[in-house]
């Protein structure tokens, strides 16, 4: 059974960085993809970047040029390097992983951006 654990979330000022981290119990190698997700209140989850097992990244048009996905496999981890952030970016933010078959899902973590 595969855990994964978000962290890193938080309050930030508009134009501020944060960096979500992703750490998964096994070997994120294994996986076929990986990708984060967010949900905004009353709004549904969608998928904002996607890293495929060949290394590959694909965005959200709204996150383009401002959120950058990678991964460290020895440390079994996803991140989620988020500049430039916007309230519109407020939003709990789902760490995800798959193969063929099936998925894993972590808790979440908060992500809010005021002044």
């Amino acid at each position: 059974q595969v855990q994964l654990v978000e962290s890193g979330g938080g309050l930030v000022q508009p134009g501020g960085s944060l960096r979500l981290s992703c750490s998964a119990s096994g070997s994120i190698s294994s996986f076929d993809a990986m990708a984060w997700y967010r949900q905004a209140p009353g709004k549904q989850r969608e998928v904002i970047a996607i890293l495929t097992g060949g290394g590959r990244t694909i965005y959200e048009d709204s996150v383009k040029g401002r959120f950058t996905i990678s991964r460290d496999n020895a440390k079994n981890t996803l991140y989620l390097q988020m500049n430039s952030l916007k309230p519109q970016d407020t939003a709990v933010y789902y760490c995800n992983a798959a193969q063929p078959d099936r998925s894993w899902w972590g808790q979440g973590t908060q992500v809010t951006v005021s002044s």
